[in-house]
C-alpha cells in the first residue's frame, strides 16, 4: 500500500516522507522517449517516481480500479476514470492525418469488414473506438436495439459486429498465418505492415481527420485527483519537463528509447517517436481539448461510452 502523505508532514524527528508515485505507461519507444527526462535525464523531483511499464490495455483496466498515482491510458477508457483521474494538457498522443490502421493480406470492400472477423488490440483501446465510430457513420452499424448507455465497460456493447481481441503485437503475425482477414493494427505496426505483405484498407486518422479536421486523439496521461491539488501539479510539472528534456535533448532521449523499440532500427523508430512525440505532446491545445471532447461525445452518441465532462489541467 502506498500512504498518501502531504508535502508539509515531516516524522517527529524532522525528516520529510517522501511520496512515491507509481507512474504508469506503455513499454514502447515513444512512452520511453517521453519519460526519458524522468527516468535518466535532468529532472528532479521531491517525490518517488517508480515507472511501471504495462501493455495499454493493462494500464487502462487498472486505470478503472484506481490503482496507480498516474498513468497513461487510452481515451476510450478515460470516459470511464474521469470522475477520479484529472487530465493532463501534456503528454497526449494524436494522430494528425494517421492512426490506427485496419490492414489485411488485401483491401477490403465495406461490405466484406461488415462480415469479417477483426483483430482487435482492446475493447478499451481508443483504436477500438474510431473503429466503432467508422462503423457507424461510414459503414451504416448500429448498436444492437434496446441497448443503453454504459456507465462501465462491462456494460458496454458495440457497433463492430464481428471481432476478437489479440495483443497488439500479435496481430500482424495472426493475419499472416491466416487466422484473420482484417486487424487493427497500432504502435510501429502502422509503419510495418506494408513490409509484412499485407494491405491497407483504412486509416483511421486520416479517416478521422478528414470528418473532423482535428487530429485523432489516443492516448492520454491522468493523475489521480485524490493525491491533492499541491501534489498533482508537481506530477504534471515533472512529466511535463520531461517531455521538454526529451525534445530537447532528442539524441540521448532516442537512445534510451530504442530498447523498447520491438525490433525498429533506429531510423524508423526516430519516425515512429516523431509521430506521436511533439509539441502537441507538450501541450495538446485547445484543438486537442476539442478533438478529445468530439471523439468522446461521438462515442456517447452512437451508446459506446458514457457522456464525460472533462477536467484540464494545466
Amino acid at each position: 500500500m502506498v500512504f498518501l502523505i502531504d508535502q508539509a508532514r515531516f516524522f517527529p524527528h524532522g525528516y520529510a516522507l517522501v511520496m512515491k508515485i507509481r507512474l504508469g505507461h506503455s513499454p514502447d519507444s515513444d512512452d520511453a522517449f517521453m519519460f526519458w527526462g524522468l527516468a535518466k535525464g535532468p529532472v528532479k523531483s521531491d517525490f518517488e517516481f517508480e515507472h511501471i511499464l504495462r501493455d495499454i490495455q493493462t494500464l487502462n483496466e487498472w486505470a478503472m480500479e484506481g490503482r496507480l498515482e498516474s498513468s497513461a491510458v487510452s481515451v476510450h477508457t478515460f470516459a470511464y476514470v474521469a470522475d477520479r483521474y484529472a487530465l493532463l494538457r501534456h503528454g497526449g498522443s494524436f494522430g494528425d492525418d494517421y492512426g490506427p490502421m485496419i490492414v489485411g493480406p488485401r483491401q477490403l470492400s465495406p461490405e466484406e469488414l461488415l462480415e469479417t472477423t477483426i483483430a482487435v488490440p482492446g475493447l478499451l483501446t481508443s483504436a477500438f473506438l474510431a473503429l466503432n465510430l467508422y462503423f457507424a457513420e461510414t459503414l451504416g452499424a448500429k448498436v444492437p436495439v434496446g441497448v443503453g448507455v454504459p456507465s462501465r465497460p462491462t456494460e458496454a456493447r458495440f457497433v463492430v459486429p464481428k471481432f476478437e481481441v489479440v495483443p497488439f503485437d500479435e496481430i500482424i503475425p495472426a493475419i499472416r498465418e491466416g487466422r484473420f482477414a482484417a486487424g487493427l493494427i497500432i504502435h510501429e505496426g502502422q509503419l510495418t505492415y506494408a513490409k509484412e505483405g499485407l494491405e491497407l484498407t483504412e486509416d483511421l486518422g486520416r479517416w478521422w481527420k478528414g470528418r473532423t479536421g482535428l487530429p485523432l486523439p489516443l492516448g492520454v496521461n491522468v493523475v489521480r485527483k485524490d493525491l491533492g491539488a499541491e501534489a498533482v501539479r508537481e506530477i504534471s510539472r515533472c512529466m511535463r519537463e520531461s517531455i521538454t528534456a526529451g525534445l530537447t535533448h532528442r539524441t540521448e532521449a532516442l537512445e534510451y528509447a530504442l530498447q523498447f523499440a520491438r525490433g525498429m532500427d533506429s531510423a524508423t523508430s526516430d519516425e515512429f517517436v516523431g509521430m506521436y512525440v511533439n509539441e502537441r505532446t507538450l501541450d495538446m491545445g485547445e484543438e486537442g481539448v476539442r478533438a478529445i471532447r468530439l471523439f468522446l461525445e461521438k462515442g456517447a452518441s452512437i451508446g459506446v461510452v458514457p457522456a464525460t465532462p472533462i477536467e484540464v489541467v494545466d
